[in-house]
């Protein structure tokens, strides 16, 4: 006994699926279009911090620069506060779309490590392009509050034979945390004086009322020129290139020590992987023109490329070396 309906049933399967392929066909073809055309429209570069910073600066550079590669312009937005997490927070939820990047600061890395309140991790909420630039810091001091100390181990033996204060631009900041990881190592008290900022923290280094301070190199270099604080230690030997007097505090003592400050460019997860390989190759070209190497180390920073492989890698050793420090320091905000 034949069964003619069930031919019928493979012909409207056939036709089914004939007819889904035809209608996916043309979404799949716009969107490989649209991955080909990119950029098609103005993108937008959130930096969480404020105008004028070191981040915000190296992100304008970096802006321009995109903008005439790409042959669209790049503009920097920036929303700032509570040491970038609130910018972070918003940016990991805008568009996958490649319109929506962000230069990613150490501060912003740090602050789901220091916050009670955690608004995103680090680690995994965004995807990785390429580093841009790395910030060197350094350990300075007030010559009249501290006469006679010129190297990291003769502030050793002042602050071991009177308890000192040093403060950074916050608690949880790089300067903090730096600091910290360096008493462990050395054994040596010093008590921390936490500041809202670089500038009122350099404000009062500046005026004696705390000694010394772990400062980026950006808010420390100019009063480091003109005398009124002095260098005593690199926290990383590639500072030298601004400093190649002062010794690094691996080669004072520390061998290994390297601790400075970095950013790069991210996306929020689920940004074509053609876009993420093209932001790369125009970093990378941009990142390697002396005009670019001139003006990053302008402003005290260092161009300094890293796919985003390694830039994930990175963040990742970061952030498990930085927990640990607050972990056992117990710090928080």
């Amino acid at each position: 006994m034949t069964h003619p309906t069930l031919p019928r049933r493979r012909d409207v399967i056939r036709q089914g699926a004939a007819g889904a392929l035809a209608l996916s066909l043309p979404a799949l073809k716009a969107h490989a279009q649209g991955d080909a055309a990119w950029p098609s429209k103005v993108i937008r570069m959130i930096v969480a911090f404020p105008a004028g910073g070191p981040t915000d600066t190296a992100a304008r550079l970096i802006a321009q620069k995109l903008s005439t590669r790409l042959g669209q312009q790049v503009i920097v937005d920036n929303r700032p506060g509570a040491s970038g997490s609130i910018g972070t927070a918003a940016f990991i939820k805008m568009p996958a779309d490649g319109y929506s990047i962000s230069m990613f600061g150490m501060p912003a890395l740090l602050a789901p490590i220091v916050y009670r309140n955690n608004l995103y991790d680090s680690r995994k909420d965004f995807t990785c392009v390429a580093t841009v630039y790395d910030l060197p810091y350094v350990i300075v001091v007030n010559p009249q509050a501290l006469p006679g100390v010129d190297n990291l181990q003769q502030l050793i033996a002042a602050t071991k034979a009177k308890e000192l204060n040093y403060n950074s631009p916050g608690t949880g900041s790089m300067g903090h945390l730096s600091m910290e990881l360096l008493k462990d190592l050395g054994k040596f008290p010093m008590q921390h004086i936490p500041y809202k900022g670089s500038a009122p923290a350099m404000t009062d280094l500046l005026g004696g009322q705390v000694p010394v301070m772990y400062a980026d190199l950006i808010a420390a270099m100019p009063h480091i020129e003109s005398g009124k604080i002095k260098a005593i230690a690199l926290g990383s030997p590639d500072a030298k290139v601004f400093l190649p007097k002062v010794q690094a505090i691996s080669e004072q003592g520390f061998a290994g020590f390297n601790s400075s400050s970095w950013s790069g460019i991210v996306v929020p997860n689920g940004t074509p992987a053609p876009v993420v390989a093209r932001l790369d190759q125009e970093l990378k070209a941009i990142l390697a023109e002396a005009d670019t190497k001139e003006r990053m180390q302008k402003i005290g920073a260092l161009a300094a490329h890293q796919p985003p492989a390694q830039m994930k890698t990175r963040l990742a050793q970061e952030y498990e070396r930085w927990n640990k420090v607050a972990t056992e320091k117990n710090i928080s905000a």
